[in-house]
């Protein structure tokens, strides 16, 4: 619980801040900007494991990474810690030349040792954002070689085969591309474990922020990084956890918050045209889907992947239970992303579907569990889909939980049927495509186990496909692949995609300067003012 004591004892310099309560007429303390989200998705903050989106939108405050997209244009990319970079002609050296006056917010100067080390960790704890860089073709035994400091400020990265450079570089640019503080995370190291135990609620970052105290589904508090050369306005970021919409539209007119991070429809159409409130608005990366784990042999038909698709009142969902926050999506490229499909092949057909369960030989039907996020709007989307399902014969139970849960027994292959969503981890096709795409090895030993593998799909062609769209070095070919793969994958694949996101946030009277990123961790405070 978020309380005076917790502020307090987060730092010395909390001493003379007002406390942050839900009382009539509040007013957030002076330099600190106080958000209302859903908070309960956070599993850890090491850049080698974070995976989530909360935690990756921390740590994009709290890191630096070598390059970045660009602010205004995401399909560019920028410099950040890097203030040059050159690609050898064969397309298999990137060299990077670091800037000369990063610190970390210990005060330790950042050098491309500090660089090379954040990589070598990646792949060798391997958590799960780790295949971004070990794709490359890097493992334990290699990476010291391949990725190495030639000075304090040249690193250099060499590829075991040449793949698209864009894909290279938007890899690096993904959060597990951040660059941790070798000293401090050493120093914190405990039985070999390259300091993840540590970081799992700590940074060790460049960024303009640093982690000052996460209280799961209740708190994350983050202060300005006190050797952060440009000093952002607010000298501290107060999330709280607030899941009810409702209540986060009360919060922002009472003034306990500044910004409300997930109003849903009803709430945005009630403050639409009030001079007290700025909507900051971006489509994103992120999909809303079912996924049918092949385990469950009714799940396992193709027939009953179309039945599904087909059943399901696309319009209907994005018309009356999310306007203006998520729209109808079928590809598994959202519209923002490098090749995707515009449109959507799949409506309500009940005969339609009918017809496709008999023709799996389940005209009577079938019962099936449904796990899916609890928080709004995913509840009401949960009971349309499963309003739909019964129509042809699916009888759904719904199982609701905390997204941390529900993430933790998907990773465990438990579900039946799963209402997810995924934000891509890099602004390239490849990560959609391998994510949904590629499963070269259904096994528990798998180094890939993304949204393929966690529903037990395996499709040789499109796992092939994805690998070769990687290697691809004509821009316009590889597209097309993309293309072509999206559409085998509407035909045949174990998961119906649902919505992309349009990403909503309401600024209170006097906030400005926060913008919604594309992706979580596009996402960035240090503009936030207030009045």
């Amino acid at each position: 619980m978020l309380t005076r004591r917790t502020l307090l004892a987060a730092s010395a310099a909390s001493a003379a801040v007002p406390a942050i309560h839900t009382g009539a007429h509040a007013a957030t303390p002076k330099g600190v900007a106080v958000m209302a989200r859903a908070i309960d998705d956070i599993v850890s903050f090491d850049p080698a494991e974070s995976y989530e989106f909360t935690n990756n939108e921390i740590d994009a405050n709290c890191y630096r990474r070598l390059i970045r997209p660009d602010v205004n244009d995401a399909s560019k990319i920028d410099a950040d810690l890097a203030e040059k970079w050159t690609v050898s002609p064969d397309g298999l050296t990137f060299t990077f030349k670091l800037k000369r006056d990063a610190k970390f917010d210990s005060g330790n100067p950042l050098t491309a040792n500090d660089a090379a080390f954040s990589l070598h960790r990646v792949v060798k704890l391997n958590k799960t954002p780790g295949f971004i860089i070990t794709q490359f073709g890097f493992n334990a035994d290699n990476v010291e070689k391949m990725v190495r400091a030639l000075d304090d400020y040249t690193l250099e990265i060499k590829l075991p085969e040449a793949q698209a450079t864009s894909f290279v570089l938007y890899c690096l640019t993904a959060n597990v591309g951040s660059v941790v503080d070798m000293k401090t995370v050493m120093a914190n190291q405990t039985n070999g474990d390259l300091g993840n135990a540590w970081l799992k609620s700590h940074t060790a970052g460049a960024g303009p922020f640093k982690l000052t105290e996460w209280a799961a589904s209740d708190h994350v508090i983050i202060d300005v990084n006190p050797h952060e050369a440009e000093k952002p306005s607010m000298r501290r970021i107060v999330l709280r956890h607030v899941a009810d919409p409702s209540a986060q539209l009360l919060m922002l007119e009472k003034g306990d918050i500044d910004i409300a991070r997930d109003l849903g429809s009803d709430q945005l159409k009630s403050i639409r045209g009030s001079k007290d409130y700025t909507i900051a608005a971006s489509p994103q990366g992120t999909s809303m889907y079912i996924a049918m784990n092949q385990t469950m042999p009714e799940l396992a038909k193709v027939q009953v992947h179309q039945a599904i698709k087909w059943a399901i009142d696309y319009d209907a969902i994005a018309n009356n239970i999310t306007p203006g926050t998520f729209s109808v999506c079928q590809a598994f490229l959202p519209d923002a992303l490098p090749g995707a499909l515009k449109n959507n092949p799949f409506k309500k057909d009940v005969a339609k579907a009918k017809q496709l369960l008999a023709d799996a030989g389940l005209s009577g039907g079938f019962s099936v569990t449904m796990d899916y996020f609890s928080n709004s709007p995913n509840s009401d989307i949960a009971q349309a889909v499963q309003a739909d399902l019964a129509a042809i014969g699916i009888k759904v139970q719904l199982l609701p939980g905390e997204r941390k849960q529900v993430i933790t027994k998907t990773r465990a292959r438990q579900h039946q049927l799963a209402m997810l969503t995924w934000g891509t981890d890099y602004f390239d096709p490849n990560s959609n495509a391998q994510a949904w795409c590629a499963n070269p090895d259904d096994s528990d030993q798998s180094k890939l186990k993304i949204l393929a593998w966690r529903s037990h799909f395996v499709d040789k062609e499109l796992t092939d496909e994805s690998q070769a769209a990687v290697h691809e070095l004509d821009p316009a070919k590889r597209i097309a692949l993309y293309q072509t793969m999206q559409r085998q994958f509407m035909e045949r694949a174990p998961f119906a995609m649902l919505l992309q996101q349009n990403a909503v946030a309401v600024l209170g009277k006097g906030v400005s300067g926060f913008s919604v990123g594309a992706m979580p961790d596009y996402t960035h405070y240090s503009a936030i003012q207030k009045a």
